[in-house]
């Protein structure tokens, strides 16, 4: 069956969905015999670390997916070309709530509806001019901001700070996503510091390995990887690669670190799912309106070196940054 015909057949079980006689915890504020639905938009797939906290959450307050909760399961992995057709769908669907991540969902979504409330998490949620303000949104979109260009640049200080004295260093950047604005910030920043900042740009999951290549061909001794969710979602590669070419790198998640990479700083992403979009999503299908839901913004971050994973490319990381981190693997 084709991805296309199984999306049709998502939008057919929507419209005839029925909810299940029995539940497995009283209802909190639900309407009684409704089901809910959520359609998606997102580059990840539905199997990635953050989602099983999310719909535990949902479930605890009384969301149970297969009883009173119908989830869009074709709207994880897709590609950026498959957003917009798949946002038509979910719309004609008729869902209660659209849930996606990264600039490219959120505009598909917004381009196919101005009323079905979006719930997004994104890189900067003003900067891209997908709301109007944090506090008020206005619109059908709110959700999570997560300071990726303040962050961005504070990952690119902490990743010269791990390699004393490197003088080339390169980010990898999603082309649809970093603005020309922010790679110059970076740039710029790293001059200040006495360091040449290379940018190598994709578009898609197929070129990652050959900038990754080019990266360390043109003589980086370091990654920076900017945060966007085509790079999240493909994370597997850049870590393969990079131990590879025994080239450290920076990642925008924590958990990244956690699962191979050199370093990780920022929010945590399982926690932002668990403690903030499970709560704004319960409002909205509550019948909150989605511009009564100011954005929030990640208020803690953690920073995670993985000493086992430069060991393997023999580097050593400076002992003062080891001790200011939250987390070491060893």
């Amino acid at each position: 069956m084709t991805a296309k015909m199984k999306r049709r057949e998502f939008i057919t079980l929507l419209g005839g969905a029925a909810v299940s006689s029995t539940t497995a915890q009283p209802l909190i504020a639900q309407e009684a015999g409704r089901t809910y639905r959520l359609g998606g938009l997102y580059l990840t797939q539905r199997a990635s670390p953050q989602y099983v906290p999310l719909f535990d959450e949902l479930q605890r307050l009384g969301f149970v997916e297969g009883q009173n909760l119908l989830v869009d399961g074709h709207g994880y992995g897709l590609r950026a070309d498959q957003l917009a057709e798949h946002a038509s769908e979910v719309v004609k669907a008729q869902v209660d709530v659209i849930l996606c991540a990264g600039d490219a969902a959120i505009r598909a979504a917004q381009q196919v509806t101005k009323t079905i409330p979006i719930l997004a998490v994104t890189d900067d949620m003003v900067g891209s001019g997908l709301v109007r303000s944090l506090a008020k949104p206005d619109g059908n979109t709110t959700g999570v901001s997560l300071l990726a260009t303040d962050l961005d640049g504070k990952r690119q200080e902490l990743l010269m700070e791990a390699v004393p004295g490197v003088r080339r260093i390169a980010a990898l950047a999603d082309a649809n996503t970093t603005s020309p604005q922010r790679l110059q910030m970076l740039q710029d920043a790293a001059r200040a510091r006495g360091v040449e900042l290379s940018i190598h740009r994709v578009t898609m999951p197929e070129e990652i390995v050959a900038a990754i290549d080019t990266a360390k061909s043109s003589g980086a001794a370091a990654l920076n990887v900017l945060a966007t969710p085509l790079l999240s979602a493909h994370r597997q590669i850049i870590l393969q690669r990079v131990a590879a070419l025994r080239l450290p790198a920076m990642y925008q998640w924590p958990e990244t670190a956690e699962e191979g990479g050199f370093i990780g700083y920022g929010p945590r992403l399982i926690q932002i799912y668990r403690q903030i979009v499970a709560r704004q999503l319960v409002k909205l299908l509550r019948g909150a309106k989605p511009a009564d839901i100011p954005v929030e913004q990640p208020t803690s971050f953690e920073l995670v070196i993985n000493l086992r994973a430069a060991k393997a490319i023999g580097h050593e990381v400076p002992a003062g940054l080891v001790l200011r981190a939250d987390k070491v693997i060893e």
